[in-house]
């Protein structure tokens, strides 16, 4: 399988005005200014579809994305599946009643929707071992569904030395890590994601 078409569909505030959940869906989730926006328009091959706010964690929208694979070995074989852009977390300069109710929502969805297959969590390579980042994988862990799984993608390995890029590989050997800057570890994610997309389903 490899994505070939990318186009925005909608924002929603909650699960309440969400589209309709009938499609697989992949939820990209991290702390603000970790890189989400770049590596979606990598995965993509689309240099402006997702848009990065000036102001990190300012924005509170779920952005929604039709995605479209092709198959490989038969070139006449289209999928399709979702993107879900969720909400940075960890900067917002927002009153302390938006924030609440943005958590709520966060949450609402992630242990609601049904359509949800995938968990991509980033995390800053330079940083692997936040507090943040560590509740979000317990939360993630413990809602996940017998049929979702969490990959775990470090983002700017570009700025670690390679003696520090090698600890972390070893601490996290199912992680994937990414440079934007340097087009790493993108092919893999969009390989990952497809593979157990349609695995699942008898596609591949």
């Amino acid at each position: 399988m490899r994505l070939i078409e990318a186009s925005f569909l909608v924002s929603a505030q909650s699960i309440q005005d969400s589209p309709s959940p009938d499609v697989a869906e992949i939820a990209f989730l991290g702390r603000s200014n970790v890189g989400k926006s770049s590596l979606l328009n990598s995965l993509t091959k689309r240099k402006n579809l997702a848009k990065s706010s000036s102001t990190p964690g300012k924005t509170q929208l779920i952005n929604y994305f039709n995605i479209k694979f092709k198959s490989k070995e038969d070139e006449s074989q289209y999928f399709y599946a979702r993107f879900v852009d969720l909400p940075g977390f960890g900067y917002a300069k927002v009153s302390k009643s938006i924030k609440k109710d943005w958590h709520k929502n966060l949450t609402q969805f992630l242990e609601q929707r049904p359509s949800l297959q995938i968990f991509v969590h980033l995390i800053d390579a330079r940083h692997p071992t936040l507090d943040i980042d560590k509740s979000v994988d317990e939360f993630l862990k413990h809602t996940k569904r017998g049929d979702q799984i969490i990959i775990n993608a470090f983002t700017k390995i570009d700025k670690l030395k390679q003696n520090d890029l090698g600890k972390l590989k070893r601490a996290y050997p199912d992680g994937i890590f990414i440079s934007n800057l340097k087009n790493k570890g993108i092919e893999q994610l969009e390989t990952k994601i497809s593979n157990y997309l349609f695995k699942a389903e008898g596609i591949n």
